[in-house]
């Protein structure tokens, strides 16, 4: 796309405080499972599995991220952003990589993703990826509503990754800690580099018509996809006799804290639709960073790029 496709006025949005921004750096992390069960919270397949989802939803999600954001790059005026960016599509691959990692040992464990992963594909890598559209108002129009989607879908990602630092009835309640580090390392990264898919929204387009518009896109999908992965896991346990996924168990893991509750999601609406909203309203920076400061993962990686210098 050409730079006269670039619409004539971005909306202005203020910063965060500089407290709340960090240079970001992808971390190059490996994980290993060989001992990690398919019911990484003990004797709690529902919790496990409506989790596990993450693992075939985000590389395929996150590659997508990568590709819509390569094709925004060149529109960018402010280089702080394009630097944000940059460091945004370093940490979304290296997302990708290690969910994508999960998936060989849980066909290992008996539960074969293929069927459904080869659905998530089709979503993002089909439905939402490039069009056959002529140059001009069409294909900046698509664009633009893909970058509102990455907006959108992104408050979500905040939003489960602020939850699961949190988390601490996963600790009570035994849960892998490999599984653990993963899931705190990544939801720390999605806080920490959580208002860069808004900020480029804002730059690019901006408009706040497309921006309900697209929430009530990646909202639906989002719940369509994740129900949707939760009952193929449950449905395919090798160690579940008739395994069925279920509301009601959804809402027993938010009242004992290893889900995100219902009211929690439902409130983080407003928030995302307010014309006031930014994305430093969902976690704390500070909080990301500490934990990126003592992940086993993340030690491991700069480690290893330490050792390599």
């Amino acid at each position: 796309m050409s730079k006269k496709a670039m619409p004539k006025k971005a909306v202005k949005q203020p910063r965060p405080d500089a407290a709340e921004h960090t240079p970001l750096k992808a971390r190059n992390v490996a994980f290993d499972w060989s001992a990690t069960p398919l019911h990484w919270v003990p004797g709690d397949p529902d919790t496990s599995h409506t989790i596990n989802v993450l693992h075939l939803l985000l590389p395929a999600g996150e590659r997508w991220f990568v590709h819509v954001y390569k094709q925004v790059l060149p529109l960018i005026r402010d280089e702080r952003l394009r630097e944000d960016v940059v460091g945004f599509i370093g940490q979304e691959a290296v997302h990708a990589q290690a969910h994508d990692d999960v998936l060989p040992h849980l066909r290992e464990l008996g539960l074969d993703p293929t069927p459904y992963t080869a659905q998530v594909d089709w979503f993002f890598e089909k439905l939402l990826n490039d069009r056959t559209l002529p140059p001009g108002k069409a294909r900046e129009w698509w664009l633009m509503e893909r970058v509102a989607l990455i907006a959108a879908i992104e408050h979500y990602t905040a939003f489960l990754g602020n939850w699961v630092l949190n988390a601490e009835a996963l600790d009570r309640e035994g849960a892998d800690p490999v599984m653990l580090d993963l899931l705190r390392w990544h939801g720390a990264e999605e806080v920490e580099h959580r208002s860069v898919a808004f900020e480029l929204f804002m730059h690019v387009d901006g408009s706040y018509a497309r921006r309900v518009r697209t929430w009530g896109l990646a909202f639906s999908a989002l719940v369509f996809l994740w129900q949707r992965g939760t009952r193929y896991f449950m449905e395919n346990d090798p160690s579940l006799v008739e395994g069925k996924a279920s509301f009601r168990e959804f809402l027993r893991g938010g009242r004992q804290g290893v889900l995100p509750t219902t009211g929690d999601m439902l409130r983080s609406i407003p928030r995302y639709l307010s014309r006031e909203y930014h994305p430093t309203q969902e976690g704390s920076t500070a909080q990301a960073v500490s934990y990126l400061a003592g992940s086993p993962a993340a030690l491991a990686a700069e480690a290893r790029t330490s050792g390599g210098a």
